[in-house]
Parts: structure tokens; sequence; C-alpha cells
């Protein structure tokens, strides 16, 4: 079993910047469905590489096995993204505060490791495994530090973003706490059959 530290705050903020000309694989963007499809596989490995303890710094762009990986997983997460609107319309239309409560729950505290896990496992399957967010509840301290970290390290980015190096480090940083929790607490579990 590999231990996996817990990474610190300084650290996420200087991983990006470890091959900094990696990037520039956010130009991506500018090449509309195949590009953000490319750039999408790119985000699922990158939270691979965090969930196993990786921060060496940006892995290698592989164009076609990221596109494809992009491709599949945006298909995958389709059935859960539709059932996720239809409850969150809903919600609204019986009262438009209930559905921005709703959101904002979810949003924090159910999509984030939902995410992760299903980036992880890469099975439609695995957006509905609610098992593991029992993580959270158990962990929630943890959990909300994890996250408010997160939203931390984007405001600093938003602000490097009138540099524009802030906007790619923001694209590839966007999970690394919790995939590091994930990693730690959901895998190490896993990994030791407890």
């Amino acid at each position: 079993m590999i231990i996996i530290e817990t990474i610190s705050f300084s650290e996420a903020f200087k991983y990006p910047f470890k091959v900094p000309q990696r990037l520039l694989y956010i130009l991506l963007l500018f090449i509309p469905i195949i590009g953000w499809l490319a750039l999408f596989g790119y985000a699922v490995r990158l939270v691979n590489e965090f969930i196993e303890g990786r921060y060496e710094g940006l892995i290698k762009l592989d164009f076609m096995e990221d596109l494809k990986l992009g491709f599949m997983v945006f298909l995958k997460a389709l059935p859960f993204y539709i059932g996720y609107m239809v409850i969150l319309s809903a919600a609204m239309y019986v009262n438009e505060t209930l559905g921005s409560i709703l959101n904002l729950v979810l949003g924090f505290f159910v999509i984030p490791m939902l995410a992760v896990n299903f980036f992880r496992k890469q099975t439609v399957e695995s957006f509905f495994e609610f098992d593991v967010l029992n993580v959270v509840r158990d962990n929630l301290g943890e959990y909300i530090v994890t996250i408010l970290k997160q939203y931390a390290l984007v405001i600093i980015f938003l602000i490097l973003s009138i540099v524009l190096v802030g906007i790619p480090a923001m694209f590839f940083t966007n999970s690394i706490f919790v995939a590091n929790m994930y990693g730690r607490l959901v895998e190490r579990k896993t990994d030791s059959g407890l």
C-alpha cells in the first residue's frame, strides 16, 4: 500500500509552474469541440495523477489519446449531468430558493467527490456510487477545509489571470485537493481492504 501525503497549499500553488511550457496546453480551448475534448481527457489524467500522489509537474499531453479519453468520459458523464439538471430544474420549479440551496449543497458536498470518483473509474456507474460520499460524511471537517483550500487556490489563480498564467493554472489544478483526499481516504481504504 502506498501512503499518499496530504498536499500542502504551497505545493498545490507551485504545481502548474513546475513545467511552465505545458501551461500552453490551455490554448486548445481555442479549438472548438476537439480541443475542448482533448483538454477534458487531459484533465481526467491529471486528476488520476493527483489521486496517486504524483505532483512532479504537468504531464505531457497526448492529443489523440486525450481526445479519445475526453470524448468517452464526456459521453459516460451525460446520464449523471442530465439527471442532475432534471433534479435542479424540478427544485427550481417548486421554489427558486430551494433550487439555489440544493445546487449550492450538491456543488459543495456531493459533486466534487463524485466527479473525482468518476474520473478515477471512468464508468457510468461510478458517478452514481454514492457510497463514496461516506468519506465526506466521516471526514466532514477535513472535507470542508479541502474544499475551502480549493476555492482559495482558484481565487489566487483568478487574480493571476490578469497576467494570463492564472487561467491555465486554475484549469489544471481544478480538483487537486479533492483528488488528493480521495487518494488518501478512498483508494487507501480500497487498497488495504478495509
